[in-house]
């Protein structure tokens, strides 16, 4: 029986791990490589993300560098990041291509929190969907005569008390990025 909680605190924790990977890619206005982790480039005909093809440095908080390692298709990371949805313009200036981050207006980093809370929302809506896979699965043990009822009643206290950590941690991360992002 520990091993399905388990199984089931794996998942909340994988969701949490995909939560984060998408606050990083928010633009708060610092520069962060991690904004283009979902862009890819054609490379001899494969589609490769720019980390795979370049060196990717912070030289200054509002700026991104990036250097190919071959020169050749510095045009074609031009074009990636101009097809993609960051919102930034890369300059190229033949060796590398600088990405600016303008600080953001007050308008903007609303509109980021905004986003920020239906990202944390969506994150909460997944837990809990998690929560009644679990529950549902310890019902059907009980169906099944697998369990007791007092064991039934444990371990849903032990999976709500487990939705309620989860979600707490998704609350701290929330609280933590939107101070990030209010203090630009």
């Amino acid at each position: 029986m520990d091993d399905a909680l388990l199984e089931f605190d794996r998942k909340m924790e994988k969701s949490i791990g995909y939560f984060v990977a998408e606050l990083a890619t928010l633009r708060a206005g610092r520069a962060n490589p991690s904004i283009l982790d979902k862009v890819t480039v054609e490379y001899y005909g494969t589609p490769v993300p720019i980390a795979q093809v370049a060196n990717i440095s912070v030289p200054e908080p509002h700026l991104l560098v990036i250097q190919p390692w071959d020169a050749s298709i510095l045009s074609d990371i031009e074009r990636a990041i101009n097809k993609s949805d960051i919102g930034i313009n890369p300059q190229n200036d033949g060796k590398v291509i600088r990405l600016n981050f303008p600080t953001p207006t007050e308008e903007r980093r609303k509109e980021l929190v905004k986003t920020l809370h239906k990202k944390s929302e969506e994150g909460k809506v997944h837990i809990r969907s998690i929560r009644r896979e679990a529950i549902d699965f310890v019902k059907n043990m009980k169906k099944k005569n697998e369990i007791t009822e007092d064991d039934l009643t444990s371990l849903e206290a032990e999976i709500q008390k487990l939705t309620d950590t989860k979600i707490t941690e998704i609350d701290q991360i929330t609280e933590k990025k939107e101070k990030e992002i209010l203090e630009i």
